[in-house]
């Protein structure tokens, strides 16, 4: 498998490049917004705002395009959903932040740079014709913080710079790259520690003795193949779902290698995603070292649809494999049906989410991810517990100008996943890349908790409240397996038979955590933010381990890191 010339991702790509030069009818075609949670919450809330779905693109699978969000931003313009002073503001701010794709007035700066520089707010610089445009702008982010008990300070120094644009309006493209050196806080470090990996990153280097140094690239070209069919080429993340989570695909892990097709038919939308990602990495004295890395591929597509104006259901399935197999090229096939076929040697995962926007201001979502299910051990007596029934479960509600307050949004989230899901017998095969888990933070065997409270009292000012708990199990040594570490065999170290299994078995763990954080927009995607933490685990047997930690920090068109697991 090593030495093959061509992975998946590579022969999709030339495929996708044929079918461009091809094609004979292409459209305007924009690059895709980077997923931040703060940003697409100021989307989102308007279509719960609505009480119906969107009728320009489906929100379960992220992230989305800026020409089809261009268009939904025109849409409101005059709607009264749009009343407040803040919803003004936000509504200003991401036409400005996609000014080329949206017909509404984006008023261009009033004091630009030597009459070049900062000719619109949003872009250092930029340039746009009907043939070619090209906007710049540079990513900074310096932040520091004081974290009790601790002698090594928190901070972060990233600096970079992120490149979009698009050619004859047919082809886009876009480009992030930022170098950071880290030290992170004190349960984050030991996050990475055990996992041998910084969440969200890849490759890293030990940076003076405790701290990381890493270079992040990511970036994408996006083209129409049909009016109805588009697809994209990307190193990146991706995310599903409408939660604060997700059990099917998250943007926890290091940014990947992908080609993925989307296909919006009247009120059905079908993506298709092939990846290449990292299924395990060679160490030298507990650091990332040279060599050609074990890969693995990951397959992956969702159906979803409207059903009348208020719901949405999408169905999932994906398939992870440690060698290239052309089966999972088919875009429409069931993956399960084929790897049956095969002798059944690769994960197999199922899953599917639903929205139901039931009244204007009031979504509810959920999940459910299923690993392995055995009907008879799930409803029999003598099957309470089975180790053979894996699945993730997240149920969730928001309530956006709660209680009749303007811009005041409530999210409240419950999580849960039993033990050994996500693991796999086969070497390779477990749903991680890079060491992280795809799905949550915590892999399996736990239960969650999570409220957020959202409030914008002053157009340019954000104030988020998080709590957050978990109940989980932990594994005493790495021999053990009580099965919360996606990375182990599921059939190794076990303590269990096939029964008996339950939530929270191992170590017990519980963990509160509250973030309070205050972002104020200076200028145009450039923010001062300060943040209050306090965390409290309790780990069986141990003593109970108490931290708080004060950061503030500065940021320019950089994505807010977030230490909530």
């Amino acid at each position: 498998m090593q030495n093959s010339l061509l992975s998946p991702v590579s022969y999709s790509l030339l495929l996708g490049v044929a079918l461009l030069l091809v094609s004979s009818s292409l459209f305007a075609q924009g690059s895709y917004i980077p997923y931040e949670r703060d940003y697409y919450h100021k989307i989102e809330r308007y279509e719960i705002l609505q009480g119906a779905n969107n009728p320009f693109f489906q929100t379960g699978f992220k992230p989305f395009r800026r020409d089809i969000l261009g268009h939904y931003l025109d849409s409101l313009q005059n709607d009264p959903v749009i009343r407040s002073s803040s919803d003004r503001f936000n509504l200003a701010y991401l036409a400005q932040d996609n000014w080329e794709f949206v017909q509404q007035e984006t008023p261009e700066s009033e004091n630009p740079f030597l009459k070049k520089i900062y000719r619109r707010p949003g872009d250092f610089a930029h340039y746009y014709d009907e043939d070619f445009d090209i906007h710049l702008s540079p990513v900074i982010y310096l932040s520091g913080a004081l974290e009790s008990d601790q002698d090594r300070k928190p901070a972060q120094l990233s600096r970079g710079v992120v490149v979009r644009g698009a050619i004859d309006k047919k082809v886009s493209f876009y480009t992030y790259l930022t170098t950071s050196e880290v030290f992170l806080p004190s349960w984050t470090k030991a996050y990475a520690s055990n996992n041998l990996a910084v969440p969200g990153e890849g490759f890293w280097k030990e940076y003076q003795g405790d701290g990381y140094s890493y270079f992040s690239a990511r970036g994408h070209v996006n083209f129409h193949l049909t009016k109805s069919i588009q697809a994209q080429v990307g190193h990146d993340r991706n995310f599903v779902g409408e939660g604060y989570r997700s059990f099917l695909l998250s943007d926890f892990s290091n940014p990947y290698m992908f080609v993925k097709l989307n296909t919006k038919v009247w009120k059905f939308q079908l993506t298709n995603l092939w990846t290449q990602m990292t299924a395990d990495v060679f160490y030298n004295r507990r650091r990332p070292t040279d060599g050609r890395y074990t890969q693995k591929f990951f397959s992956m597509h969702r159906l979803s649809f409207n059903v009348g104006k208020k719901l949405n259901l999408g169905f999932f399935e994906s398939v992870m494999t440690d060698q290239i197999n052309f089966n999972y090229f088919n875009p429409v096939v069931f993956f399960r049906w084929v790897e049956q076929q095969l002798g059944t040697p690769d994960k197999v995962m199922l899953g599917m989410d639903a929205k139901w926007n039931f009244r204007p201001g009031m979504q509810l979502y959920g999940q459910f991810a299923l690993d392995e299910f055995v009907f008879g051990e799930f409803f029999g007596i003598d099957g309470k517990g089975s180790k053979r029934n894996k699945y993730g479960v997240q149920a969730g509600y928001k309530y956006i100008d709660a209680f009749e307050v303007s811009n005041l949004d409530l999210q409240i989230e419950f999580n849960t996943a039993r033990p050994y899901t996500f693991q796999e017998k086969i070497d390779y095969q477990s749903y991680s890349n890079w060491r992280t888990p795809l799905t949550h933070p915590l892999g399996a065997n736990f239960r969650e908790f999570i409220g957020i409270l959202r409030y914008q009292p002053l157009p340019r000012l954000n104030v988020t409240a998080l709590g957050m708990y978990q109940f989980f199990g932990s594994d005493p040594d790495p021999e053990t397996n009580w099965g919360g570490n996606v990375l182990k065999n599921r059939l190794d170290g076990s303590p269990t038979g096939l029964f008996g299994n339950t939530i929270g078995q191992g170590i017990e763990n519980t963990v509160f955590q509250s973030n309070l954080t205050a972002s104020y927009m200076l200028k145009h995607n450039f923010f001062i933010d300060a943040s209050h933490t306090f965390r409290h685990q309790r780990i069986e047997g141990s003593d109970h381990q108490r931290s708080q930690m004060l950061q503030v920090g500065i940021r320019w068109n950089f994505i807010r890191p977030e230490f909530n697991f």
